[in-house]
């Protein structure tokens, strides 16, 4: 059986009692070297996770007599790989468990409703900047290549006033959290999340 747990956004004490006794039980572990780390009193076997996702479900399916867990950081199911690993495989062979995401804790940690949200990823991908500059309040899980700073850029080049909420580190003890205007959003931040607010709403609409 193939287990997908969600860690949580990095602290031990936000992982859920359902991904703990999962992780305790399971025969193997699977998951980037970060996650992994997680875990150093784990007893069983430890597999890091290859670059290639192909290979990765190949792995899973010679395992799917054993316990098998494979680690997720936040919600697997939030740009996570639990989407991939449900359609890779049949609901009996696959259960996922939740965790809360590094979105969830941005917005906790800032105290902000996540009421009418659109969420989205820059991972590999150039988003449509119109359509989500469009939303009044957008949440982007973004990677090295585009992030906090190419977002503000676009939003500087549609003349867009536009407050970016940018958290770095989330859970970790380097956590850092920013509240920008676009013209202030830095070139490089680490691990982060960003939030992207239209505090103007339908009077920019009008």
């Amino acid at each position: 059986m193939i287990y997908v747990v969600g860690t949580g956004p990095g602290k031990d004490d936000m992982m859920t009692i359902a991904a703990r006794q999962l992780i305790d039980k399971a025969e193997i572990l699977v998951g980037w070297p970060r996650l992994l780390s997680l875990f150093p009193d784990f007893q069983g076997e430890r597999v890091e996770m290859p670059g290639n996702i192909d290979q990765t479900m190949q792995y899973l399916a010679r395992c799917l007599s054993r316990d098998v867990v494979v680690l997720a950081s936040g919600d697997p199911m939030l740009f996570g790989i639990g989407k991939r690993i449900c359609q890779h495989f049949q609901p009996h062979e696959r259960q996922v468990v939740p965790g809360i995401s590094s979105i969830q804790m941005l917005f906790s940690e800032v105290g902000l409703d996540m009421n009418n949200l659109y969420i989205s990823s820059s991972h590999g991908k150039l988003p449509d900047f119109d359509f989500l500059f469009a939303h009044d309040k957008v949440a982007l899980v973004t990677d090295k290549h585009l992030g906090p700073f190419e977002i503000a850029q676009q939003a500087r080049l549609r003349q867009l006033e536009r407050t970016f909420i940018i958290g770095e580190n989330l859970g970790y003890s380097e956590q850092r959290i920013w509240m920008l205007q676009a013209d202030q959003v830095q070139r490089s931040y680490d691990m982060n999340v960003v939030v992207v607010l239209n505090e103007r709403g339908s009077d920019e609409r009008q």
